[in-house]
């Protein structure tokens, strides 16, 4: 016969044994839960952040679209091209997408609604952009630009300010492909050593700065002369081109003139040429760059127009060769203050919202002169290039260049 004390003794230890499971049991339950309902509200959190981040590029476009009717009226009625631009630079939340009207004439003061579906439950979202705003006067102009691609600037300043100087910085730390910033660039002598490539293989190295084709174009205000292309008067020119080479050893300063083998000065005859340098401009660059910075440096005097009324129209033209580079443009003033572009490539900030979620992005729009395209080239080939043809009385005669 078994002892009373011996039975509750086992007895106490199942009731143990019970416990501490259901205290686990309970522990685990609520720890699964619990991550669930955090995934779960990480995923909604992210979807109203993607959700506003869309409302804000929402915002972006119809500010696109603002700057394109402000182009339109600047180029049908340049009386109100002034009024306009006030509107559109206002520092007031979405006063230049009202002002333009490209949201319709229903919008009030306040936030844009993103127009959604009515079917699909989007409504729940409750999206729309709080704060649009434009700066039409930059003090800077930024891109990027591939390998062997141009970029076309026009160099237009603000009004009532003289254009001296222009400071050309490329190669940021996203074209370096290492997270340190370290650009593979060196101490360079003459002759400057250029990579032997074919068409397959590139020499040049990948965290290398590129080679940078830099030329300048100009028109004076009164007249525009072909010839004057050409030609120099005395250092006056209106077409320079010159390559900058980087190097840690090189200059920040120097100028259009003096190096282009192809300009001839217009007297005395017979022509003699540009007392050019025919070398590359060897450029300051940093082996190390930082965020938001750029490994190389030049700043460049250009000239003044050859003819009568001063500067018209200017452009500058880049082209990176053996590798792609970001670039930034500023212009600068005799003393080398800085001088704003004048509505060449709008700043757009805009602030999204998704419920109670809000993203903010910067934009750059280039705003160019849509009546007047910009060519790269007439011909732009990478390796040979043949021109072959015949006239006659009634036939074709072929060439001999293969098709």
């Amino acid at each position: 016969m078994k002892s009373t004390s011996s039975i509750r003794q086992s007895g106490a230890v199942s009731i143990f044994v019970v416990v501490f499971a259901v205290l686990l049991m309970s522990v685990v339950t609520i720890s699964f839960l619990r991550i669930m309902t955090n995934d779960q509200s990480q995923a909604a959190n992210n979807d109203l952040s993607l959700s506003a981040y869309d409302s804000a590029l929402a915002g972006v476009e119809d500010a696109k679209r603002a700057l394109a009717k402000y182009q339109a009226i600047c180029i049908s009625s340049p009386s109100d091209c002034a009024t306009w631009k006030t509107n559109l630079s206002s520092s007031q939340c979405n006063r230049g997408i009202i002002y333009s009207a490209v949201v319709g004439s229903g919008v009030g003061s306040g936030e844009v609604k993103i127009q959604q579906s009515t079917t699909s439950g989007d409504q729940a979202l409750d999206q729309a952009y709080t704060c649009v705003t434009m700066k039409l006067d930059t003090d800077d102009y930024v891109g990027e630009v591939a390998q062997n691609e141009s970029q076309l600037i026009p160099l237009v300043g603000q009004d009532g300010q003289t254009v001296s100087q222009v400071q050309i910085q490329w190669f940021s730390k996203e074209n370096v492909s290492n997270e340190e910033g370290t650009v593979t660039v060196g101490s360079v002598a003459a002759p400057k050593p250029l990579p032997q490539q074919n068409t397959s293989v590139n020499n040049w190295n990948v965290n290398a700065p590129p080679v940078l084709r830099t030329q300048f174009m100009q028109t004076a205000a009164n007249e525009i002369t072909l010839t004057d292309f050409d030609v120099m008067e005395g250092t006056n020119s209106n077409s320079n081109t010159l390559f900058l080479y980087p190097s840690t050893n090189g200059g920040t300063t120097g100028a259009f003139v003096g190096r282009d083998v192809r300009s001839q000065k217009n007297n005395p005859e017979p022509q003699p040429k540009d007392d050019a340098v025919d070398t590359p401009l060897l450029a300051r660059c940093d082996a190390k760059v930082s965020s938001g910075n750029y490994s190389c440096t030049m700043t460049l005097t250009i000239p003044e127009p050859i003819g009568a009324g001063g500067r018209g129209t200017a452009f500058l033209r880049l082209t990176p060769f053996y590798n792609k580079a970001d670039f930034k443009v500023t212009l600068r003033n005799s003393a080398g203050g800085v001088i704003n572009f004048n509505g060449v490539q709008p700043e757009v900030d805009a602030t999204g919202r998704a419920n109670n979620v809000y993203r903010r992005v910067g934009a750059r729009v280039n705003l160019y002169d849509t009546s007047f395209p910009y060519p790269d080239a007439t011909v732009d080939v990478g390796s040979n290039f043949c021109k072959d043809f015949g006239v006659t009385d009634d036939a074709y005669i072929a060439g001999e260049c293969n098709p």
